[in-house]
């Protein structure tokens, strides 16, 4: 196999991330119904005071069934100042925040309307600083592709679902002394942790195809 179709995500988590190392195509599904509660618009982060989800909030569609590409963000909520300080409180002390923030900071005062748009953007450059070698793209409707991997309902922030092709590897964190090593977080995390040695431990928790 040498692509993999996945739901699109705010700042995936390691998971997420594990399932693009050994593959040289991605797709992002934005056709899919968009439903609430899920890594479209939340990711996790470690905090001083413990694991903090964060959420971008959007605007609920007219329709009951909404294509994920059609969602808008809510933009009348202060929610990109709400998780830059988040973030800064998070990962002030790790060894790689202040090497990265200039790269995020500017997702979070530039305005986007399309959430997928928005998610898009950030992922695209969280894979160029992982340097992963692939070509990333949205999909241009909902259905199967050849030679892919269908990743789509494999991820979900509801409940745990088996996933043989993902292993939990460790890494340092921050508060790792407090919490214990707290897994599978937003790729954030990793980054701002490990820096440049982020793609050895994605590298870790995928099993290659």
């Amino acid at each position: 196999m040498s692509g993999v179709v996945l739901t699109s995500t705010y700042l995936g988590n390691i998971q997420f991330y594990s399932k693009l190392v050994h593959f040289s195509e991605i797709w992002i599904e934005q056709h899919c119904h968009y439903t609430k509660q899920t890594y479209r618009n939340r990711c996790k982060i470690a905090t001083a005071n413990g694991v903090m989800a964060l959420s971008i909030p959007t605007i609920k569609p007219a329709t009951e069934k909404c294509k994920t590409k059609d969602i808008r963000i809510d933009n009348s909520q202060h929610w990109q100042q709400i998780h830059w300080r988040a973030l800064e409180a998070g990962y002030n002390s790790s060894p790689f925040f202040e090497y990265y923030k200039d790269d995020f900071a500017p997702f979070y005062t530039n305005k986007f309307e399309f959430l997928v748009d928005y998610t898009f953007q950030l992922q695209s450059l969280v894979i160029a600083l992982l340097e992963l070698d692939c070509k990333v793209q949205l999909t241009d409707a909902y259905t199967t592709y050849d030679d892919a991997l269908d990743y789509r309902d494999a991820l979900s922030a509801k409940k745990e679902i088996e996933d043989n092709d993902f292993v939990i590897s460790s890494y340092y964190q921050v508060f790792e002394n407090k919490f214990g090593f707290i897994p599978n977080l937003s790729i954030l995390d990793l980054l701002f942790n490990m820096g440049n040695e982020s793609i050895l431990v994605l590298q870790k928790s995928a099993s290659k195809h």
